[in-house]
């Protein structure tokens, strides 16, 4: 019976999805991350943050909360240097990474340039730059 479990347990965990995705600023010493997390498979929502990094200054974990997975695709704007903004559906949020700190979220009119996307290709997160 034990070892019936055992073999069940990977069963539980597939088609979870664990990942992220990173938007290189400027090299590997600034940085934008998302990660998301879905627990189980039959979970509809995943867990998303973000990971605001520009070394050696700072770097600091921003918990997004929970976004339905028909909302994954995150798009990344930059209204100004240092300073980004983030949408899912209608959820906002605004980043600068000056001091890897959270802004109020912008109003819509006031996100930016587009810089890129985050989005689920094939189970695995990415970043896709925007069209220039």
């Amino acid at each position: 019976m034990r070892r019936t479990w055992i073999l069940l347990a990977p069963l539980l965990l597939a088609g979870c999805v664990k990942g992220s995705a990173t938007h290189y600023i400027s090299g590997n010493d600034h940085t934008l991350t998302v990660r998301v997390i879905q627990d189980y498979f039959w979970k509809k929502e995943v867990d998303v943050s973000v990971v605001a990094a520009r070394w050696p200054d700072c770097q600091r974990q921003f918990k997004l909360g929970a976004l339905p997975l028909a909302e994954m695709d995150i798009e990344v704007f930059s209204p100004g240097e240092n300073v980004y903004s983030l949408r899912a559906g209608s959820r906002l949020w605004q980043f600068e990474t000056q001091n890897c700190t959270m802004l109020p979220a912008p109003a819509p009119a006031a996100l930016g340039e587009p810089v890129g996307l985050y989005t689920m290709v094939d189970g695995k997160m990415v970043f896709e730059k925007a069209a220039k």
